[in-house]
């Protein structure tokens, strides 16, 4: 595999954007469709997110994680998403590593994300990193199908 580089964006940056779409369309996909995740759109703005990190393979766009505040003490990640052809290279391992060095950087004590429990690779990404299952924090206390998971940093 060829040198992969990051660049430090924010949710603007136009192949996060993509990313953005994609994993919109691959979320609503592993729920039936957007009527059964219309709740938790708002709440998953992409250029509400702060910091972004984007990976490349020759100037190709190949994976992203987003970070944003949630609280004074707690960074949300989100979006972290790995181009299928690129999975299982410990991409998106080393990402969240950057992306809680930059929160602990910021000044957070904790990283605190919502997923989904159907969504077996990326729990396990998490708790691998661990991540332990925390009671759900607002928005997320109210839709059904979110679970959350936080780190202390």
């Amino acid at each position: 595999m060829n040198t992969i580089s990051y660049l430090w964006t924010d949710g603007n940056n136009k192949d996060f954007q993509s990313f953005y779409q994609k994993t919109e369309e691959y979320y609503s996909k592993i729920v039936g469709g957007l009527e059964n995740r219309k709740d938790f759109v708002p709440y998953n703005i992409s250029d509400k997110i702060e910091v972004v990190l984007i990976a490349f393979i020759d100037n190709k766009a190949i994976a992203c994680a987003g970070l944003k505040r949630y609280s004074d003490t707690d960074a949300e990640i989100k979006r972290v998403w790995v181009e299928p052809e690129y999975r299982g290279k410990h991409i998106a391992q080393y990402m969240m590593k950057q992306i809680e060095d930059k929160a602990r950087e910021i000044g957070f004590k904790r990283a605190i994300l919502q997923t989904r429990e159907i969504m077996k690779d990326a729990v396990g990404l998490y708790e691998k990193n661990g991540y332990k299952q925390i009671e759900n924090y607002p928005p997320y206390d109210t839709l059904r199908g979110a679970i959350c998971l936080a780190k202390e940093l």
